[in-house]
């Protein structure tokens, strides 16, 4: 039987540049660096390490100030096992 749950980011911590430590809701720990977005669109806001660490957990991501936000499943693609 398929498991069809949603991923979810269920704690997230600053680890230092513009990378953060993701915890999933499928037990993986994942680092993440957001360094290849701060040339992009809205994401050159990451930019300003202040607004980069007020990062705040939503019901399913991590999330900047209502602004910015990335889809677990694509924060977990893209990051390393931690």
């Amino acid at each position: 039987m398929k498991d069809y749950s949603l991923l979810k980011v269920t704690e997230a911590q600053y680890a230092g540049g513009y990378c953060l430590r993701l915890k999933f809701n499928n037990g993986a720990t994942r680092l993440m660096d957001f360094t290849p977005f701060l040339d992009k669109g809205i994401c050159r806001k990451l930019r300003d390490m202040d607004y980069f660490r007020s990062f705040r957990l939503d019901p399913f991501t991590v999330d900047w100030n209502n602004e910015i936000g990335f889809a677990p499943e694509y924060l977990y693609e893209r990051s390393v096992v931690s």
